[in-house]
C-alpha cells in the first residue's frame, strides 16, 4: 500500500513507537495510583512526556500539559471550560467539526454567540477580518492552525498579537501542525493549544492533550478519580490533575514519548523541508492534468502537507475507491468534517479526495500517485 492519508493518522508508526508501547504494556502500572515500582515508572514516563511536549510547544511548564484521548476531547475541554458564558466567540470557515460542534452547542444553549471569519475561494482568511469582528462582548478566538482540507495556514502569530492586544483568549487547534510545523505558545500568545498525538506527532491513536498557558483557567469537563485528595468531595484544582480525571493511557503516552524523541532527533526543520518537497512535487504533478482541480493556496508557504483534489465531476468516494482498489493508494474522500470549508469551495455534494503526506513517504510514492491521477483523469 502507498499510504497517503497521513492527515487522518500517520502510518506505519515508527518501530521505536511500536516497541515503546509493547514494553509499556508489559511493564507499566497505573500512574499516580501506587508507590510500587511499576506505578512509579508509569508516573515517570507520563511526567517525562509532559516535559517533552512543553519544550516542543514552548508551554508554560510541564504541569500545564494535560493529556486527553485526542484533540476532539481537548477542544471540548477548552471550549466548554474556558469560554465564559454571555460573550461572543470568533472562529473561521476553516474549522473542523471538533471546533464547530462544541461552539454550536454553546450557542444552542444560549451561552455564547459565534461570529465566523469568512474564507476566500482559495481558503484563506485575513487577520483584519478577525479584528473587524471583535465587539465589546467578544471573549475568545477559537481557530485551527491549518485547514485539514486545503492545508492553508492561519497566521497564528498575527492572530495571537491581536488577541493579546484586545485581551481575548486564543484557543488553537493544532491537529494538523503539531509535529510538522514549529509552534511557540509564548511567542504566538496562544492561551490554550489543543493537539492530537497520532498525526504529525507520530504517536499512537488515543493520545492527545492541551497545553494551558499560565494565568488561563479551565473548568473541568469531567471529575472523578485523580489518585490524590481522595477524601475531598471536589475534584483537585491544581494542574494537570484538574483536567485529568480517570486513568491515563500510559501505554499510548509511552509510545508518544518515543515519537517525540524521534522528532527531536530528526528536527522540525528537516521534517518541514521533506514534507514541503513531497507536497510540492504532488501538487505540481497534478496541476497540468486536464480535468483535475486542486484546492487551496499553494503560493503561500509554509503549509500543512495536504493536497485535496477532484477529477471533473466524479464523486470523491468513487475516485478514492479506484485509487485504493486499482493502484493500492490510500487517500481520504468526502467532507473531512469541514462543512464550512466545503461550502466555500462549492464542493458540498462532491466532497474532495485528500492526499496527505509525511516526511516518511518517498518521492517514488508521490510519483506513483501523480501517475494514478493522470490515468484516472484520462
Amino acid at each position: 500500500m502507498i499510504y497517503l492519508d497521513q492527515a487522518a493518522t500517520t502510518m506505519p508508526k515508527p518501530p521505536q513507537v511500536i516497541a515503546a508501547v509493547a514494553e509499556a504494556m508489559a511493564s507499566l502500572g497505573n500512574a499516580s495510583r501506587g508507590a510500587h515500582s511499576s506505578a512509579m515508572q508509569a508516573a515517570r514516563v507520563v511526567y517525562d512526556t509532559r516535559v517533552k511536549l512543553a519544550g516542543l510547544f514552548h508551554a508554560s511548564g510541564a504541569e500545564r500539559v494535560v493529556f486527553t484521548t485526542n484533540a476532539t476531547e481537548a477542544l471540548n475541554i477548552a471550549i466548554q471550560g474556558a469560554i465564559p458564558a454571555g460573550g461572543r466567540v470568533i472562529s473561521t470557515d476553516l474549522e473542523h467539526n471538533s471546533v464547530l460542534r462544541p461552539l454550536y452547542r454553546l450557542e444552542a444553549e444560549g451561552r455564547t454567540k459565534v461570529d465566523f471569519v469568512a474564507a476566500d475561494r482559495l481558503g484563506n482568511v485575513s487577520v483584519t477580518d478577525f479584528e473587524r469582528l471583535i465587539r465589546p462582548d467578544t471573549k475568545a478566538i477559537v481557530c485551527t492552525h491549518a485547514s485539514n482540507l486545503t492545508g492553508n495556514l492561519i497566521d497564528i502569530a498575527a492572530v495571537g498579537r491581536l488577541a493579546s492586544d484586545r485581551r481575548l483568549l486564543l484557543i488553537v487547534d493544532a491537529s494538523q501542525t503539531a509535529g510538522a510545523l514549529p509552534i511557540d505558545m509564548a511567542a504566538m500568545n496562544i492561551g490554550i493549544l489543543c493537539f492530537t498525538g497520532h498525526k504529525g506527532l507520530l504517536g499512537p491513536q488515543g493520545t492527545g492533550g492541551l497545553c494551558v498557558r499560565e494565568g488561563v483557567e479551565v473548568l473541568p469537563w469531567k471529575v472523578g478519580g485523580s489518585g490524590i485528595h481522595s477524601y475531598d468531595r471536589a475534584h483537585p484544582t491544581q494542574y494537570p490533575a484538574r483536567l485529568e480525571a480517570g486513568t491515563l493511557n500510559v501505554h499510548g503516552i509511552a509510545g508518544l514519548s518515543a515519537a517525540l524523541d524521534l522528532i527531536a532527533e530528526v528536527g522540525l526543520p528537516a521534517i518541514m523541508e521533506a514534507e514541503s518537497a513531497l507536497t510540492r512535487r504532488f501538487q505540481e504533478g497534478v496541476a497540468g492534468i486536464g480535468g483535475v482541480r486542486a484546492y487551496g493556496d499553494f503560493s503561500r508557504q509554509p503549509r500543512a502537507p495536504i493536497v485535496a483534489i477532484n477529477i471533473r465531476n466524479e464523486d470523491s468516494a468513487a475516485v478514492s475507491d479506484m485509487l485504493s482498489e486499482s493502484y493500492g493508494i490510500a487517500t481520504r474522500p468526502g467532507a473531512h468534517c469541514a462543512p464550512r470549508m466545503h461550502e466555500v469551495l462549492q464542493t458540498v455534494g462532491q466532497g474532495a479526495v485528500r492526499f496527505s503526506f509525511s516526511w516518511r513517504n518517498t518521492l517514488r510514492e508521490i510519483d506513483a500517485a501523480v501517475e494514478a491521477v493522470r490515468e484516472l483523469a484520462g
